[in-house]
């Protein structure tokens, strides 16, 4: 199994790394650490009296040692160079030249801390990969194994897909598993209790499904967060430090595509860990990034 990272020698390269490490660990999966290069690179001398040399080269070199330097030695990876003149475009190319499963870039560098904003490239891959992306929050260095997974779940179209991978991920893995549902509460007093306890029974009825998908004695559970917004509903759920957070495709999608929703927009700029956007109708589940 074989994941992409979009490397670049900076903090959201460094976060990509990071989170790709934790999620091959204890995977056999390999990490292909993908530099991507403008097209057109000016010269430079290497030295007053010496050779003139691509620019590019001298930054290649660097960044491969900087980058494999991050990779612990129990993590298979090679590193990559790639001429494009989208960064986006070039780790899809590669995303479905070498049949990964996944591709992990960083959140865009001007975020706060542990929290993201997604920048062009993230942005980019999120509207067109054929395969889920995951996101690292800025600042993110943590590279021990995943924790816990926690599927966002909802009624609309797309949702599924993220379900059965966060089944397959979570049995595979061993490692607790948690469902939410999110609650954006309107402005009618009345309609509290009511959007509240739908989203229970929705909830419920997810794990139910799911605990015959589990082995016997594998924890699972739900969970409803609300609030005014979907920003106040996630800023009230907790975290483990190892949390990995799965989320469904936009319904607008094309098949086996990402467009990233409104929801998951909302839900994006407030997680303080780790996401991985699934397409709709994602097929590929057994041979899931995170299985």
């Amino acid at each position: 199994m074989r994941y992409v990272v979009g490397y670049q020698p900076d903090q959201r390269g460094a976060d990509a790394v990071a989170l790709g490490v934790a999620i091959a660990r204890a995977q056999d999966a390999s990490l292909d650490l993908m530099l991507v290069l403008s097209q057109d690179a000016p010269y430079i001398a290497a030295n007053p009296d010496g050779p003139r040399v691509h620019a590019e080269e001298q930054r290649t070199l660097t960044a491969q040692r900087e980058a494999l330097s991050l990779v612990p030695e129990d993590v298979e990876a090679t590193f990559h160079v790639r001429h494009g003149r989208s960064f986006a475009a070039t780790l899809i190319e590669a995303a479905v030249e070498f049949e990964a499963a996944l591709i992990v870039v960083g959140a865009a560098s001007n975020g706060l801390f542990k929290r993201y904003t997604v920048g062009s490239v993230a942005n980019a891959l999120l509207h067109a990969s054929p395969v889920p992306v995951a996101l690292a929050p800025r600042g993110y260095q943590r590279t021990d194994p995943i924790e816990r997974i926690t599927a966002f779940i909802g009624e609309r179209q797309g949702s599924e897909a993220a379900v059965d991978v966060a089944l397959i991920a979570a049995r595979r893995r061993n490692v607790p598993l948690r469902f939410v549902s999110l609650v954006e509460l309107d402005e009618r007093a009345d309609a509290f209790g009511e959007n509240i306890n739908a989203a229970h029974r929705h909830a419920n009825t997810v794990l139910a499904a799911a605990a015959h998908r589990l082995p016997a004695g594998h924890e699972a559970a739900v969970e409803v967060a609300h609030g005014r917004t979907f920003e106040e509903a996630v800023d009230s759920i907790d975290w483990l430090d190892g949390e990995l957070a799965l989320i469904g495709s936009s319904r607008l999608a094309q098949k086996n595509q990402l467009f990233l929703g409104s929801t998951a927009n909302k839900v994006l700029r407030s997680l303080p860990v780790p996401m991985v956007v699934i397409p709709r109708d994602y097929e590929q589940v057994e041979s899931h990034p995170l299985g």
